[in-house]
Parts: C-alpha cells; sequence; structure tokens
C-alpha cells in the first residue's frame, strides 16, 4: 500500500513543461538572476526582488530549495544569518533563462510600448 504522503506526479507533457514545473511563479526567475550573480542573505535578496512579499519570497525559496536548484545555509546564530545560493543544478537552470534575458533587454522598448498601449486602452 503507497504511504498516505506520497504525492502523485503527472508525467511530463513536454521539456518545457519539466522546466516551468521548477521556475513556475512569477517570483522564481528574478530570484535565479540574482542569485546566480551572487549568493544573499534574505533581506539582500528581498531588497532585490522588488515588490515580492515575505510570504511569496520565502515560498518561493523553499519550492527552490526542494527542487534543488537553492542551497540553504542556517548559521544558526543570534541574530539569524542565513545565506542562499544557487546549487550547480541551479546554476545551471540560471544559464539557460540568459537567452531570455537577452530577449528581453534587447525589446525593453517594445515590451513597455505595447504595455503602455493595453493601459491606456
Amino acid at each position: 500500500m503507497a504511504n498516505s504522503k506520497e504525492i502523485e506526479i503527472q508525467p511530463f507533457i513536454c521539456g518545457l513543461d519539466a522546466a516551468l514545473r521548477v521556475i513556475g511563479g512569477k517570483w522564481k526567475p528574478l530570484i535565479l538572476f540574482f542569485l546566480a550573480k551572487e549568493p544573499r542573505r534574505y533581506g539582500e535578496l528581498k531588497r532585490c526582488v522588488r515588490g515580492v512579499s515575505d510570504k511569496m519570497l520565502i515560498q518561493h525559496l523553499k519550492e527552490l530549495e526542494v527542487h534543488g536548484v537553492v542551497l540553504r545555509t542556517d548559521y544558526q546564530e543570534i541574530p539569524p544569518r542565513v545565506l542562499y545560493e544557487l546549487s550547480p543544478f541551479g546554476f545551471s537552470l540560471a544559464g539557460a533563462l540568459g537567452p531570455l534575458c537577452r530577449w528581453g533587454e534587447e525589446n525593453e522598448d517594445v515590451i513597455a510600448k505595447n504595455l503602455k498601449a493595453k493601459s491606456d486602452a
């Protein structure tokens, strides 16, 4: 008999589906972007990812840790000192997001224009 705590994982439709299960969510790609630059403490990360609530940042960090993308080091100090950094697996994912970052940078003007046109309508 299966353990009642086991979660049934649906098969992936494709590679994109697998990747989106890891980075799905508004804030995860930004978390990856900033952790790829350097390990950060929670407060630093919160300042980098402007607009994220504490609840969502904590939730996304826990999910990324479960997926093996983020490593969390708790130094067991008072005041608390916790450091977040990408695992080697996380760096491979951050590298895959590089082309998407470049696309966004190259098309910032078009994206802003389209968003403005939508808000003006």
